[in-house]
């Protein structure tokens, strides 16, 4: 009776070191970005209520004319946490190989940083003249041509190009989580399927 009694609390005590370690060796969740970041700046209700509302909010926001500030809070909270800002570049020939693409990938405050001055210098005017949406579930992707001026006077844009937006619905709002674009030049031009 006693070593029937040993043996079974030895079971017991196998079973649960071995829970234990279970629990230990599972991986915690991954939190979101959103939800990693409970402190992020709250946005305007109107500025995140559709996916035309965020692409307005986010073509006003780093518009303005020269010297004028922009309200980065304004554009921190059009975005997820860790949203990207991706230009592609082109990148020059290294060791006498062919020029090639490239991508900087930046984060919101990584483009502030990189383009507050230059936006507040000489002006800098930017809205979609065409969108294409896409959606499924929670996940929506523009494609919106847009026109770059440094006054709005200016009767035409300096630069062309496309904005590739992805967005994220979260309940009644929606969220940039990356913006990917390339501008227009003589060798690229946007072909008509995307212009008005």
């Amino acid at each position: 009776m006693k070593q029937a009694s040993r043996i079974a609390a030895l079971a017991v005590l196998a079973l649960s070191t071995t829970v234990m370690l279970a629990q230990a060796a599972a991986p915690a969740r991954p939190a979101g970005s959103i939800a990693g970041h409970p402190g992020w700046p709250a946005a305007k209700p109107e500025d995140v209520k559709s996916p035309q509302a965020i692409l307005n909010a986010v073509y006003s926001v780093i518009s303005g004319s020269k010297g004028q500030a922009r309200d980065w809070n304004r554009m921190r909270a059009l975005f997820v946490p860790d949203a990207r800002l991706i230009p592609a570049v082109a990148a020059a020939a290294a060791n006498g190989g062919a020029a090639h693409s490239d991508a900087i990938f930046l984060t919101v405050d990584g483009y502030i940083e990189r383009s507050n001055g230059r936006l507040t210098s000489d002006g800098f005017f930017e809205h979609s003249i065409h969108n294409e949406t896409e959606q499924f579930g929670n996940i929506v992707q523009v494609w919106s041509t847009y026109e770059s001026r440094h006054n709005l006077e200016d009767a035409k844009p300096f630069a062309r190009g496309i904005n590739s937006f992805q967005l994220l619905k979260d309940g009644d709002r929606y969220w940039v989580v990356n913006i990917f674009w390339d501008s227009e030049s003589p060798t690229k031009p946007i072909p008509a399927k995307y212009l008005p």
